[in-house]
């Protein structure tokens, strides 16, 4: 395939996860919880505590990409502050940025820098994020590798009393239901870093979709001494469509002296969801 064509795998790779997202594994069970409350509660404790505490985090990073026979390998780099923004950068033959995706806490913006084109969109105008109640603290989260709550922004006491544990071996499984919505996450037993997080959003009629995100090899972080994920796969599937996305960070550093926000050229034509999908599915 064409460097062009790899590229605009990646590019379009992101927002397909947003409009439907899933996966082949599901962490949740059908055991009834088994921890009683006091020790639950302990257990939450510790995973909470395993929480951030830094203001910035940044790195190069290597991505990869499967879907179907389609397979990219690119370079680039994320930069992540702390409850205001998450950016990824996808560099072409090693030094020429080919397209950004930001999270910010108002909206998500896709740029394609190849054809000057980009989606800007609410939360609320992204089909899979709107029904799962996923904002940007929800996907802050995931990156960070802690819990979270649909429409939340921190969670407090009575937020983590909703949670629910089961023991599995040496591992906990989280729980939290919500509607026609499954969160779950596979912690360890003994340190309480998360493993896994999963979301189901079940629908009898059009099938189920899920999110997978797997944090495979973690680094102590120098200024927190806490464990941060540096090695993430990331499955996605839907009844009609399959993504895995793979996420490996290299030289994590705390830079701070960077725009926190990507101002749009006007060279830039603004497409819509529906139209990058097709795009997509063209390729």
């Amino acid at each position: 395939m064409k460097t062009t064509n790899f590229l605009k795998v990646a590019v379009m790779a992101l927002p397909l996860m947003l409009a439907s997202c899933g996966s082949k594994k599901k962490v949740v069970t059908e055991e009834k919880p088994v921890v009683i409350n006091t020790e639950q509660g302990k257990f939450l404790d510790k995973v909470s505590n395993n929480a951030q505490t830094t203001k910035f985090i940044t790195s190069k990073v290597k991505f990869t990409v499967e879907m179907g026979n389609q397979n990219l390998s690119l370079t680039g780099n994320m930069r992540m502050k702390r409850d205001d923004v998450i950016r990824l950068q996808l560099m072409a033959f090693g030094f020429v940025e080919a397209a950004r995706i930001e999270f910010t806490k108002d909206y998500v913006l896709v740029m394609d820098r190849i054809n000057k084109q980009y989606l800007k969109a609410p939360y609320r105008q992204i089909d899979f994020l709107r029904n799962s109640g996923l904002n940007f603290y929800s996907l802050q989260a995931l990156f960070w590798d802690e819990l979270f709550q649909p429409n939340r922004t921190t969670l407090n006491a009575d937020d983590i009393a909703k949670f629910k544990t089961t023991v599995d071996k040496d591992d906990v499984i989280i729980s939290l239901e919500d509607g026609k919505i499954d969160y779950s996450w596979l912690a360890s037993g003994n340190d309480g870093i998360i493993q896994m997080a999963n979301i189901l959003y079940k629908d009898r009629f059009n099938g189920n979709t899920q999110l997978n995100w797997d944090y495979v090899k973690f680094e102590t972080l120098e200024s927190t001494s806490k464990q941060f994920p540096t090695d993430m796969n990331i499955f996605l599937t839907t009844p009609k469509s399959e993504v895995k996305l793979g996420i490996k960070l290299n030289y994590v550093g705390h830079e701070s002296d960077w725009e926190t926000r990507t101002e749009v050229s006007n060279k830039y034509r603004e497409v819509s969801i529906d139209e990058i999908l097709r795009r997509f599915m063209a390729l």
